[in-house]
């Protein structure tokens, strides 16, 4: 039978795999049929997302998944920062069972952007990041990183990120062979470049910008394609739009 940790993993590897948009709704009675159980424990897992930061509630809407705001996008990079060079500086030399992992996932990556499988490469590109953390030996930070990723994987979505997966593959290569050198000064200061050129790669604007809008709609017309595609995007809590339909998640699970 499945519990509500089950439910609450199948949301945020959905969300790692780019299936669930910020602002989705996800309404209870959908869940409980798509999983076959009762609303009570749906609803425990949503009450456990939302805890970590995944989903939340009002009122009006139900529940939905998060729309981050420029700041709260600019925290969750800053945390990873934090959290994965330091997981790096304070690593030992690594055994060969815990570099062989590493590159399996890498090869997992390499293969699923052969392939064009967008879900998969964008839910191994993200999950890299806690399997490192898991292999450097420390699951709670691991845990803690699942979260996050999931989180810049919804900035990356919400913000338009023109960062190339393929270049992340490349990044993701590069730190591990500094590791494998026992190079972690090397490796630290390429992860730290990493997520820079991540976030970098979100079209954010500035905080105090408040013509931000209407200056891509009035850019010159060859310029103007960034803004065009901007009017499809999901509604930020600075610039709402009418809550989105309730989308049956059977498809997308």
């Amino acid at each position: 039978m499945v519990s509500s940790t089950d439910i609450a993993q199948r949301i945020i590897e959905a969300v790692l795999a780019q299936r669930l948009a910020p602002g989705t709704r996800l309404g209870e009675q959908n869940l409980s049929l798509l999983f076959d159980c009762s609303r009570t424990l749906v609803r425990e897992a949503l009450v456990r997302l939302a805890a970590r930061g995944i989903v939340t509630v009002s009122s009006r809407r139900g529940w939905y998944v998060v729309q981050p705001s420029h700041e709260e996008a600019r925290e969750a990079f800053g945390a990873r920062r934090v959290i994965e060079t330091g997981l790096i500086r304070r690593t030992g030399p690594m055994d060969k069972s815990i570099l062989k992992r590493l590159r399996q996932h890498l090869k997992q990556e390499q293969d699923a952007l052969k392939g064009n499988d967008v879900g998969q490469s964008s839910y191994l590109l993200g999950d890299f990041h806690v399997c490192l953390a898991e292999c450097l030996g420390n699951q709670l930070l691991a845990d803690t990183l699942r979260d996050f990723t999931a989180r810049t994987t919804l900035i990356a979505m919400l913000y338009q990120s023109t960062h190339d997966a393929v270049q992340s593959c490349q990044d993701h290569v590069a730190i591990v062979d500094a590791l494998s050198r026992g190079d972690t000064t090397l490796a630290e200061r390429l992860m730290e470049e990493h997520i820079g050129q991540v976030q970098a790669a979100l079209r954010l604007a500035p905080a105090n910008d408040p013509l931000v809008d209407l200056r891509e709609a009035l850019a010159p017309v060859r310029e103007a394609a960034p803004a065009a595609r901007r009017a499809t995007k999901v509604s930020t809590p600075d610039n709402p739009s009418p809550p989105p339909t309730e989308t049956y998640l059977g498809a997308l699970l």
